[in-house]
């Protein structure tokens, strides 16, 4: 059989890895050892290849719709469900407002009349109402109900052409309603296949230029994590397409940045390694054997504390946040699956030129002690070691006063006519619309009674100071509802017709509460909340803002459930993964403090230098999944690390040597994660500003306080006890 020749320098007495050696490998070894990357990298192609097109489809999986979040023992879901029962079919409001700046002629009357009819025959428009003229004459508004089946952002943006294309002289025009909302929010989540990704990619590969000054690992890394992205969008978009789970716009802005994110994370880690195995070894095939053995506990670690952190919403009764885990943990395990194969096949088939032009070279003379006495991180952990009690109480000062500032933070809920930041056509027409109308107008709060209860039912409604008039759904009636008051049902048409009869389904009827507030803000969530007191066992209350208001407690009760899951599984990762129970607690504490330091901060930053206007309840909760779960990662890394080197130098001493290593590329690390979660802020979505913040800044302060000198400086207080009840306790300082 033919041999070939290649050159290892292992430590290993064999004599094929004795240091400088020479051995025999058959030519059926060394083709294998080409052909299993090539492979590799040929399945990782034909997996991006069909995932790499669906980037720019996932509107055509993606739902944006928040009633369908709601539990389905939610008083809303269960109202809006027995809403179609009476109307016959499941329509999203849209309300086409127009104003005029004195009042308006019969000539535009008629105008908006003739318009309604064309609206009628737009594609996705189930129901076109007849215009309602305001009181002051100044502005008249059409309901048009979007069938829920249709594609809802199309669809509105139809009725917006149809309506530009009429000669509407002297009038303004806005579609608004919650239709109109979802079609201003599609649009801004329009920019994820596009603009975030570019903007993240391109923030990545700078990075990555300045850390590693070399030509084609840069690019190696990011194909990486291209391809990770790729792969896992194709699984995710089959399986949202099947009904098996639900992508939403901030669902897949997520996905997008975690996985370019964490597949970098791990990248920097591997190919960090690799550089140094290349420098021991001659050979590339054990440099990238020993690189793979050294990084593979610390990335499965990180990438499974990552993917349970996020797997704990699948607890929430929320359903976009129990879509968010799997969907995301999809795109964790791939990424930790690229880094640990296509990323190495790729690095191997290049070997040394993966670093061109700052090519390693082998070299056996090379001394541990000088990569790991010489550096930054190596001056940092001597600085540490001095005085690591002042060290640490100063970090955890520091970061006490920024967590003190959480109680500021406002994240009760915000309107719907928030989310979207810049210009919002549904926004400016909802002012339009509360300027003329009753704010709730075209977005009225669903009353379910029984139909001896509905004169009681109504009376207790119109009672409210926050409603301002009430109707009932009625067949009989031309317009589908008849008007109710204190003095009953009232006639609808002609003088002298009698009142429509209501429409009855199993015994109940559904009234129509139009608030006096808009349907989306605090005032008429109040609202809701007061009548829901007053109606309790009487009558259930559902519609736009009984939504809101339910997803609002909902998310609430989410934060307060998952947050400790999240502690509890992270921590049982760490004790299993150090063997040890002291460590952990001190990880887990000093991530959870730095948490709460970056909320404080985000509190002065959204309400004094950014002025918004508040934030969702579940921005805190993904901040702290994200937060807990990739801080954990760094000091996975470091911690990993510091155990291997103090079973062979002791605890302290070995704290040092893990930081002098790991520091550079943890640090690298986090610049990326924090770049690409920026990123997240060229979406023009409320929740998506505040979450790049959160989890940007949390990073930044995690890797140069936390990681750098708060961890370190603990260790090197407590000293081997830090490994109770771990044998290393019986190690040297």
């Amino acid at each position: 059989m033919p041999f070939g020749r290649i050159h290892t320098n292992s430590s290993s007495t064999t004599p094929s890895e004795s240091p400088g050696s020479r051995r025999l490998v058959p030519v059926k070894t060394r083709t294998a050892r080409l052909l299993t990357p090539i492979a590799l990298i040929l399945c990782w192609l034909l997996a991006g290849g069909i995932g790499g097109p669906l980037f720019g489809k996932v509107s055509e999986v993606a739902s944006n719709d928040q009633a369908s979040f709601l539990p389905t023992s939610a008083e809303a879901t269960v109202v809006g469900q027995r809403y179609r029962d009476f109307v016959g079919n499941d329509q999203i409001p849209a309300i086409a407002v127009f104003t005029g700046e004195n009042p308006l002629t019969e000539a535009q009357k008629q105008a908006v009349v003739a318009l309604g009819q064309d609206l009628g025959s737009v594609e996705g428009v189930a129901a076109v109402s007849p215009p309602i003229t305001s009181e002051d004459a100044k502005a008249i508004q059409v309901f048009v109900g979007v069938d829920a089946a249709a594609n809802v952002s199309r669809t509105v943006n139809s009725v917006r052409d149809v309506i530009a294309a009429h000669d509407l002289t002297g009038l303004e025009f806005h579609v608004t309603g919650p239709a109109g909302f979802t079609s201003d929010l599609s649009r801004a989540f329009s920019g994820i296949d596009g603009l975030l990704l570019l903007v993240a990619l391109g923030l990545v590969l700078v990075i990555l230029v300045v850390v590693y000054r070399a030509v084609l690992l840069p690019l190696v890394v990011l194909l990486t994590s291209v391809f990770a992205l790729a792969v896992a969008l194709l699984a995710n978009w089959w399986l949202a397409k099947w009904g098996v789970l639900t992508i939403t716009g901030q669902t897949q802005g997520i996905l997008f940045i975690l996985v370019i994110g964490a597949a970098t994370d791990y990248s920097l880690l591997y190919t960090a390694r690799y550089l140094e195995e290349l420098r021991r070894h001659e050979s590339r095939t054990e440099a990238t054997r020993a690189a793979l053995r050294g990084v593979l506990e610390p990335i499965l670690a990180s990438g499974g504390t990552v993917i349970a952190g996020l797997l704990c919403l699948l607890f929430s009764d929320l359903g976009s946040n129990r879509s968010l885990g799997p969907v995301t943990a999809i795109g964790v395990a791939f990424a930790v699956l690229a880094s640990l194969t296509l990323l190495p096949s790729l690095t191997y088939l290049l070997g040394r030129a993966s670093y061109w032009p700052r090519v390693p070279r082998f070299d056996p003379d090379r001394t541990d002690e000088e990569q790991t006495h010489t550096g930054v991180y190596a001056r940092t952990g001597r600085f540490v070691s001095r005085r690591p009690r002042a060290v640490w109480i100063a970090c955890v000062i520091l970061l006490g006063i920024g967590a003190a500032f959480v109680p500021a933070l406002k994240a009760d809920g915000v309107p719907v006519s928030s989310f979207v930041l810049g210009a919002s056509d549904a926004r400016t027409g909802q002012e339009a619309l509360s300027r003329h109308f009753p704010g709730g107008a075209g977005s009225p709060a669903y009353v379910l009674a029984a139909e001896n209860n509905l004169q009681t039912v109504a009376n207790q409604l119109l009672g409210n100071d926050g409603v301002a008039s009430v109707s009932v759904v009625s067949k009989a009636s031309p317009s589908g509802s008849a008007p109710v008051t204190t003095a009953g049902i009232q006639p609808v048409g002609r003088l002298g017709t009698p009142p429509p009869a209501p429409t009855v389904d199993d015994g109940e009827v559904m009234l129509l509460a139009t608030l006096t507030a808009a349907a989306d803000s605090d005032e008429a969530i109040e609202t809701v909340r007061e009548l829901r007191a007053d109606l309790s066992g009487t009558a259930r209350i559902g519609g736009a803002t009984a939504t809101d208001l339910d997803t609002r407690t909902t998310t609430q009760h989410d934060r307060a459930l998952i947050i400790p899951l999240v502690l509890a599984v992270i921590l049982a990762i760490l004790i299993l993964l150090l063997r040890s129970l002291l460590a952990p607690v001190l990880l887990v504490a000093t991530t959870a403090l730095s948490f709460g330091t970056a909320m404080g901060v985000a509190a002065i930053v959204f309400n004094h230098v950014l002025n918004l206007p508040g934030a969702d309840p579940s921005v805190p909760l993904y901040g702290f999944v994200f937060l807990v779960a990739l801080g954990i990662d760094y000091n996975i890394f470091l911690m990993t690390r510091v155990r291997e080197e103090a079973l062979a130098h002791g605890t302290r001493k070995g704290m040092l040597r893990g930081l002098a290593v790991t520091g550079g590329v943890i640090t690298s690390a986090g610049l990326v994660l924090a770049a690409t979660f920026a990123a997240l802020a060229v979406l023009p979505i409320l929740f998506l500003v505040q979450i790049a913040f959160i989890v940007s800044f949390g990073v930044l302060l995690d890797t140069f306080v936390v990681r750098t000198l708060l961890v370190p400086a603990l260790v090197q207080d407590i000293g081997p006890a830090v490994w109770w009840p771990s044998r290393l306790l019986r190690n040297r300082p």
